[in-house]
């Protein structure tokens, strides 16, 4: 069973940047579609970034701030977050799915992902 496992949250001012790694137990990332979202306590969860094979989604609202990739064994997903805002503040999760549809389909047909992980705390504040 795949397991993903998210770190590299924490406190940073406005302007700031983290790195959040999602790593997996065991597996390679490669064939999955990896996505990173996050939720703020009341409102719904929003997909933020997603990459499989190549292919990369950013929300309107990280574009040009937030970078995803992989390690090159593929072990490990990362998201580049720079210029961080107080709006970024959220609980952050990683997820992943085998059934291979491009990142676009998994936003404009939510389809759903197969695992995900506990998530990791972003606070962006002065």
């Amino acid at each position: 069973q795949l397991q993903l496992v998210e770190s590299g949250g924490g406190l940073v001012q406005p302007g700031g940047s983290l790195r959040l790694s999602c790593a997996a137990s065991g597996f390679t990332l490669n064939y999955y579609a990896i996505g990173w979202f996050r939720q703020v306590p009341g409102k719904a969860r929003e997909q933020v970034s997603c990459i499989k094979r190549g292919q990369t989604y950013y929300a309107d609202s990280v574009k040009r701030r937030f970078t995803i990739s992989g390690d090159n064994a593929w072990t490990a997903v990362y998201l580049q977050m720079n210029s961080l805002k107080p709006a970024d503040t959220a609980v952050y999760y990683c997820a992943a799915d085998p059934k291979g549809y491009p990142c676009s389909d998994y936003v404009s047909r939510t389809i759903p992902y197969d695992y995900w992980g506990r998530g990791t705390q972003v606070t962006v504040s002065s």
